[in-house]
């Protein structure tokens, strides 16, 4: 038997235990850094299959590690554990018991399959040849799980050769995969801005300065920051979505605050970016005779595939799936991701596992209250992060 038909095959045959897992945590829902119960039913399963682990990074991130019975690299798989505050609409047995909380972006299947992959690289262990971390990363949605994970080693002892994500596509019909070479998701990052004026009555504009005006060119004029500062072959995304000042109809403003959102997709166009829009404020108020202020809060970072890594993982699903079955991803997401930190630490891909079919309904897009998957899709992706661990270790590609 072809080896990756069998890691199909294995897959296929724990595929209502992984379902099982799956709508266990969609029936029971916890948001970023609340993942409580769901980190008590991970480190259950992970005891069960004799996977060592550790508890508790970043309040309620989990990492397993599986060790091969010889010494060589170290990959590390991730899933997110998180839900949303949606309410979930969905007619289905395995429905959300929370009020106003709901697995609505698939995390609850990110962690069934990084467990199902876990139930088969553990009955292997004996003919690894090197390790395997399983981390279970909590608030991606939120404040962001990656980076805290990070910054208290688990990237470390033993060091991360290579690191695997996955995300379900409902866009993509179960049964094929989608992944994209180089850029895929951009940096977010929260903009305030605020303008300073000096207030008057209305019917004497020149005794006062107008906050509300000098806050109307600003805005203008960032607009032209995409459209003449960013090279059109780039991609950048200003967006202003909320300004709030002034006191009455005929009192000038002297206070406006301008609330929005920047996304770009390289560091370089993202340092750019921010720092034009700091020169803009700044000069375009003090032109005008006010002040103003920008409030930067740095969000997640671009996430960027290696190449390398996006190469082996579309091999893979050719060889696994059929070559009609894997999509090339050709425009980048202005959405965010947190898994971009662990590419900053390791080469990697992150990769689109198609879950969509119309014929049952499933056509939601995440965040949706009618967000579901098709199942079939979860022993895919265990097989294919099983293949992805075992092309590192056993076939030596690094």
């Amino acid at each position: 038997m072809d080896k990756k038909v069998h890691i199909l095959t294995l897959a296929e045959e724990i595929k209502e235990w992984v379902i099982g897992v799956r709508r266990d945590f969609h029936k029971n829902p916890e948001l970023g850094m609340e993942e409580f119960r769901t980190g008590e039913k991970i480190t259950e399963y992970l005891e069960k299959m004799g996977i060592e682990y550790k508890k508790g990074i970043a309040k309620t991130g989990i990492l397993g590690i599986i060790r091969g019975k010889e010494e060589g690299k170290t990959v590390a798989l991730r899933a997110d554990m998180d839900a949303l505050p949606i309410e979930d609409k969905k007619e289905v047995e395995y429905r959300s018991t929370k009020e106003g909380k709901m697995h609505a972006c698939g995390h609850d299947a990110h962690m069934a399959i990084l467990l199902g992959t876990a139930k088969v690289l553990s009955g292997m262990r004996d003919n690894l040849k090197g390790n395997v971390k399983l981390i279970f990363q909590p608030a991606e949605e939120s404040v962001g799980g990656a980076k805290p994970m990070i910054e208290e080693g688990i990237m470390e002892n033993p060091v991360v050769d290579a690191v695997f994500g996955l995300h379900v596509a409902p866009e993509i019909p179960v049964g094929e995969i989608g992944v994209k070479f180089g850029k895929m998701n951009a940096s977010a990052d929260g903009i305030k801005i605020v303008i300073h004026g000096e207030s008057t009555h209305g019917a004497y504009p020149h005794s006062g300065v107008d906050a509300l005006l000098i806050a109307s060119h600003v805005v203008v004029a960032l607009q032209s920051i995409v459209s003449r500062n960013i090279d059109p072959r780039d991609s950048a995304v200003v967006t202003l979505g909320r300004i709030h000042g002034g006191q009455r109809g005929n009192i000038i403003a002297n206070k406006i605050e301008i609330i929005g959102t920047v996304r770009t997709l390289t560091p370089e166009t993202r340092d750019r970016v921010l720092e034009k829009i700091k020169r803009i404020v700044y000069n375009v108020s003090e032109s005008m005779g006010g002040k103003g202020e920008v409030f930067i809060e740095q969000g997640y970072t671009s996430l960027i595939n290696d190449d390398n890594m996006v190469e082996l993982v579309k091999r893979n699903g050719e060889e696994i799936l059929g070559k009609d079955k894997v999509r090339i991803i050709k425009e980048a997401s202005l959405g965010a991701e947190d898994f971009a930190y662990f590419l900053e630490k390791a080469p990697g891909a992150y990769f689109r596992l198609g879950c969509g079919n119309v014929e049952k309904g499933i056509i939601h897009d995440g965040h949706h209250c009618l967000f579901d998957i098709d199942e079939d899709c979860l022993a895919i992706g265990v097989a294919l992060q099983v293949q992805n661990v075992l092309s590192i270790l056993q076939e030596n590609l690094l």
